[in-house]
């Protein structure tokens, strides 16, 4: 919200309140007019925030833990995760108070092999109920961490599965029903990175906290006191947007480089915001992963554009002695009008200081083959469907029913999806349990930061996406997995619907309330 002085009267507030929605109504296009023309001027000038030179990266970089585990008698890898509530002192003065999974901010980096059973003994020790999405995972739905998965208050819960994908930066985060954003917001994600013996053979930077960094990129912004100030700013079409940016809970972040390669596994961890990473220098980087894992061969590039949800790992290259900035720089695509700068559009952003060391260690390379290309394009299509976006809180005109399972798919087929963002505003798109291929945007080849495997994908307005996705293995007539826009305040309005992956013969059932928590008293 905007603003307002100590003696702003109700009235003007009204009236502002009112010029927002006029605006909404017509997408922001065209809207601009008449009385509203200076102070909605005034506003688009001052919305484009530049926080170049500005950041003091006095801070070293966190670097999540690795989670801890144990193994029971059958082998299987066991996670504790506690969700719990604490203070961390971000800035001078009174502490945050925040979230977070094994600690008072974000979570353990979660690492295992593909083929390991992985099981995780999840307490709840908020006020109110919460969960675990498995972001990007291949697993059952009862598994899954959605909205029908919560943890009530006090009470815990067990997911077990066998970890069967490629190896992948994957990622972990709440998923309750209308309350995701205010829990992600709070400081509960962190990352899961699966490894394979493909992964596990390359050349690549792979020594964890050294040349391979985890970064959770977000944006918060403080109030007065110090705390979590998570008000949308006045005619944002997306929610919130923060004005200081922290990578894995850390403000004003550097990190000492020592190798000559470094592998950045980036998670746009927002609620809202776009980040279209670069340095400082323009300097060129390697693509050698997306959401689903590592791609054929890697692409160079000097700007990549993550929406919220989506990965990517990078391999930069640094020469002794020399300091770079990573940066977020203005969006290359995803707005149209004018009110794209209320949006985060024009936005350019320090994000991280890397400072090499006089000697750098060069024991590491970018193969010229990593992984396998997506194999859809030819494969055979049982069904195709197609998916509009629009507003605030519809996908085909509805919204989200936790009692309604829209549709069913077969257990084994293939299905193409054509994805269109119906309005002029910024949305993506997220699949749970499948990565998918990118068949073709506006009905050409994708670009190539598109051509790995995906589950999350930015939708440009008015633009058509048709990707491919087998449904395997896991199949549930009742217990449904989403698909939703994950800019968060979307979702939680109600930018989302469920489906049930059917064996031979099953029929769409009725979702159960399903009791996965109990409380403890």
């Amino acid at each position: 919200m905007y603003a307002a002085g100590p003696r702003t009267n109700i009235a003007a507030m009204k009236r502002r309140k009112a010029l927002k929605w006029t605006l909404v109504g017509v997408g922001g296009v065209g809207a601009v007019t008449l009385g509203g023309v200076g102070y909605v001027g005034y506003l688009w000038a001052d919305a484009k925030l530049d926080t170049v030179g500005k950041v003091d990266f006095t801070n070293p970089l966190a670097v999540p833990p690795l989670a801890e585990s144990t193994q029971d008698s059958s082998g299987t890898r066991i996670f504790d995760l506690e969700i719990q509530s604490g203070t961390v002192p971000f800035k001078n003065g009174r502490e945050t108070d925040t979230w977070g999974i094994n600690g008072a901010f974000l979570g353990p980096t979660i690492r295992a092999k593909r083929g390991e059973e992985v099981a995780f003994a999840v307490r709840n020790r908020l006020d109110e109920g919460t969960s675990i999405h498995w972001h990007g995972m291949h697993l059952p739905a009862v598994m899954d961490g959605g909205p029908h998965q919560e943890v009530a208050s006090g009470g815990d819960w067990a997911p077990q599965w066998t970890l069967n994908q490629p190896a992948a930066t994957l990622w972990y985060h709440p998923h309750p029903h209308g309350r995701t954003a205010k829990h992600v917001y709070n400081g509960l994600a962190g990352m899961f990175i699966i490894d394979d013996d493909t992964s596990e053979g390359l050349s690549l930077p792979s020594e964890y906290g050294v040349d391979d960094l985890p970064m959770i990129v977000q944006d918060r912004k403080f109030d007065d006191a110090n705390q979590f100030d998570d008000q949308a700013a006045f005619l944002s079409m997306q929610g919130f947007f923060g004005d200081s940016i922290m990578v894995n809970g850390t403000l004003g972040p550097y990190f000492d480089v020592s190798t000559r390669l470094v592998r950045l596994r980036l998670l746009n961890g927002s609620l809202s915001r776009l980040y279209n990473f670069g340095f400082s220098d323009d300097r060129p980087f390697s693509l050698v992963a997306t959401d689903g894992g590592l791609l054929p061969s890697a692409w160079e590039t000097d700007r990549l554009q993550l929406s919220p949800g989506e990965r990517a790992e990078i391999v930069v290259a640094f020469e002794p002695g020399e300091t770079v900035q990573l940066r977020s720089y203005p969006a290359s695509h995803g707005y149209t009008g004018p009110l794209g700068r209320v949006n985060g559009a024009d936005d350019l952003l320090d994000v991280c200081e890397f400072r090499a060391a006089g000697t750098l260690t060069d024991e590491t390379a970018i193969p010229a083959v990593i992984g396998e290309a997506p194999d859809l394009e030819s494969a055979e299509v049982a069904e195709e469907r197609s998916f509009a976006l629009s507003g605030f809180n519809q996908i085909n005109g509805e919204s989200m029913d936790m009692e309604r399972i829209d549709f069913g798919v077969r257990e084994g087929s293939v299905e193409v999806w054509e994805v269109t963002n119906g309005d002029g505003y910024m949305h993506n798109f997220h699949v749970h349990d499948v990565q998918f291929q990118v068949l073709s945007v506006n009905g050409e080849e994708p670009s190539e930061h598109l051509r790995g495997w995906k589950d999350t994908i930015q939708l440009a307005p008015q633009w058509k996406y048709r990707i491919a996705m087998r449904f395997t293995d896991y199949t549930d007539p009742n217990l449904p997995y989403m698909y939703h826009c994950h800019i968060l305040s979307h979702e939680d309005s109600g930018m989302m619907g469920q489906f049930v992956v059917l064996g031979e013969g099953e029929e769409i059932g009725q979702v159960p309330v399903v009791e996965t928590a109990h409380s403890h008293g």
